[in-house]
């Protein structure tokens, strides 16, 4: 198991970087995540729902998605509550509260996961939550050590160096655990070191010798580095073309899987921003309304900050609109949640730019589809993760679905288009048909895929590099 010192010290992206390595050597193994709260979230081949991050692992491990990747996911529709997903399928919300209390349940539907995929692979790579010294939040732990204790599972404990402190972060969380958790930490990693390693040595030294502990490895620090976020939205630009592309995304309270548009933050050919609050739209060529895990609460807070008026503004002088899932039920007249399965019941106007009315049902709708774009006839593929039904003589067929359904919708002046697929723009064709259609002349096709792909190998280049593989070739039981 991996542990972290903190949020983001690259858990992820170490246990990834883990699974494609154990797979060249030829080792079945498997991603797990016991407890995962992020709003970026992955449809599952058995119809279920997952983080993104274990979706990426299971590509690195060579598997395709299951629910028993990912036990237990929370997205967060409030500042003191989540909505509760359980093997893939959402329970309801519950407040922090109420979900403490009912933890013991879902322990039970971690176990039962791990045990299966125990029963399966020879090596389950499991990943924490945060930081397992969280002392609020030890009562009842499903997430790191309560999980590591109740299966008998060695832990790594990986530190972030960029951050700065990374000794006084891996003494201190060693220091806030039991005796028999600290006896289950069997090394460090450091991550992201940039200089000269040796440098670092009389550090690590002192590590190994304050705690006992050996430093399995120090991976250094990697440019030009893409491996979707599991929630932080990530800015970083890649080195831009001449003639660029402008795209503007407004940044929404409950902002879901903006992991969408990490294909166009890479592409060479467009300029991405993300716009924040009490922050102007600026002139673009494309404006995006990204999904949202509260859309009535989001649409009225992009009313708050008076968005509305310059995408009306952006409209008029022949800029383009896309909204996606969330996005595509604010371009319409209304949403109805009348059992306030995202908040409080109630009605909320849309942006009136489609003729469809939206109403938010219980199930979930939850898709892996393909099909063909209405512009150029271009193939798609994606995924629908909504609670949102709708209906309306707008959704005239922004996409036509291989099962035979419509999709989505496109204003009569083509400016506005509308879709509930997320990963819209992961496939090459389909991305360069929205940029054309959005404004670009000669679009530089760009693989999505071979660049995530590309960038899981670095990682697994790096395992073998800089850490201490013998070893942990001992802690996966080879």
């Amino acid at each position: 198991m991996v542990q972290g010192t903190t949020s983001d010290a690259g858990k992820s992206t170490l246990v990834t970087a883990l699974c494609r390595w154990l797979k060249r050597q030829g080792v079945a193994v498997v991603p797990f995540k016991p407890q995962n709260m992020a709003l970026n979230s992955a449809v599952t081949a058995d119809g279920g729902e997952i983080g993104r991050a274990q979706a990426v692992q299971a590509q690195a491990a060579g598997l395709t998605p299951h629910t028993d990747m990912n036990p237990v996911l929370l997205k967060p529709n409030s500042d003191i509550g989540a909505q509760v997903i359980i093997h893939g399928r959402a329970l309801s919300s519950m407040d922090a509260v109420a979900y403490h209390d009912y933890k013991k349940v879902a322990m039970q539907a971690v176990l039962q996961s791990h045990q299966r995929l125990s029963a399966a692979y020879p090596v389950v790579m499991v990943e924490g939550a945060g930081s397992p010294a969280e002392i609020n939040l030890r009562a009842g732990d499903i997430a790191n050590m309560g999980f590591a204790e109740a299966v008998d599972c060695p832990v790594i404990l990986i530190a972030d160096i960029d951050k700065g402190g990374v000794f006084a972060h891996l003494v201190g969380t060693l220091a806030l655990l039991s005796e028999s958790e600290q006896a289950r930490v069997q090394g460090f990693v450091i991550n992201r070191f940039r200089g000269d390693i040796a440098l670092l040595q009389p550090g690590l030294d002192w590590l190994e010798q304050r705690t006992g502990k050996p430093v399995l490895g120090v991976l250094p620090y990697l440019m030009d580095f893409h491996l979707e976020a599991e929630d932080a939205i990530d800015i970083r630009q890649s080195a831009k073309a001449a003639e660029v592309l402008k795209v503007v995304i407004p940044v929404l309270p409950r902002i879901s899987n903006h992991t969408d548009f990490d294909p166009l933050r890479l592409h060479p050919q467009v300029e991405l921003t993300f716009v924040g609050p009490g922050q102007a739209i600026p002139a673009a060529d494309l404006i995006i309304l990204p999904g949202s895990k509260s859309v009535r609460a989001d649409l009225a807070f992009l009313r708050e900050q008076g968005w509305p008026a310059a995408i009306n503004k952006h409209l008029r002088y022949g800029g383009k609109l896309l909204g996606i899932c969330g996005g595509l039920q604010m371009l319409g007249m209304q949403i109805d949640d009348p059992q306030g399965l995202e908040g409080a019941a109630g009605s909320s106007a849309g942006l009136g730019l489609l003729d469809f009315s939206t109403v938010l049902e219980a199930e979930k709708q939850l898709r892996n589809v393909h099909g063909q774009l209405c512009l150029e006839a271009a193939p798609v593929s994606g995924y629908e993760i909504h609670a949102g039904v709708s209906n309306g003589a707008g959704l005239n067929a922004a996409v036509r679905l291989d099962d035979g359904r419509a999709d989505g919708g496109m204003s009569a002046d083509g400016q506005v288009l509308g879709t509930y697929l997320h990963g819209l723009f992961e496939r090459t064709e389909a991305c360069s048909a929205l940029l054309r259609w959005a404004g670009l002349r000669e679009v530089q096709h760009v693989d999505y895929h071979a660049l995530r792909e590309r960038d899981i190998e670095r990682l697994a280049d790096l395992v073998e590099a800089h850490l201490d593989v013998e070893r942990l070739r001992q802690l996966c039981g080879l």
